[in-house]
């Protein structure tokens, strides 16, 4: 029976409602708080990978502009998904792999998980990098397909096609994954 833990990918103010808004991030928010709310009651491990940017630093505020500044409100949790340090495990990034420079594997292995759910922002980018990672550490990956979102419906499906062919993730309707919890 598969260990898995909920990897929440930038569902940050700058990315819903600020700086690098779109569609797709307003729109996935309601799957996103129902995966996390389900997996909280299945005391399934919830982790937010969130960007920490540090301003005239982060290389990647030369592509996308000043976001997710460390200590802004950009850089929070959307209320939406109630993060909670008491109950969660929050792990900030400067980079788009959750994995890169932070101590997001020793956690996962230290939780005992093998297999990671990946939802938020972007599918092409983040959440592709995050995936990449995982891949490589050797965790199984599974994508709910209404918890992720991208710039375009293109990327977005680029995104989730990549996850299939190269890493061999589970593309997955949101209802079927929280059964298996």
């Amino acid at each position: 029976m598969a260990k898995y833990a909920v990897l929440v990918v930038d569902m940050l103010e700058d990315f819903v409602n600020g700086a690098l808004t779109c569609d797709m991030a307003k729109a996935i928010v309601p799957d996103v708080a129902k995966l996390v709310d389900a997996a909280r009651e299945k005391n399934v491990p919830v982790i937010f990978s969130n960007d920490c940017h540090i301003k005239g630093v982060d290389k990647e505020l030369e592509f996308w502009g000043d976001h997710a500044i460390v200590g802004t409100p950009g850089a929070e949790v959307i209320p939406e998904l109630k993060a909670d340090p008491e109950k969660d495990f929050i792990v900030p990034k400067r980079h788009y792999s959750g994995f890169f420079g932070t101590d997001l594997n020793i956690l996962l292995k230290d939780l005992g998980v093998d297999t990671c759910v990946i939802c938020g922002l972007h599918a092409h980018m983040c959440c592709r990098h995050t995936g990449a990672d995982a891949y490589q550490y050797g965790y199984d990956l599974v994508i709910p397909e209404e918890t992720t979102g991208s710039f375009t419906e293109e990327d977005y499906r680029n995104g989730l096609e990549y996850f299939k062919a190269t890493y061999g993730g589970e593309v997955c309707k949101l209802d079927d994954l929280i059964a298996r919890f």
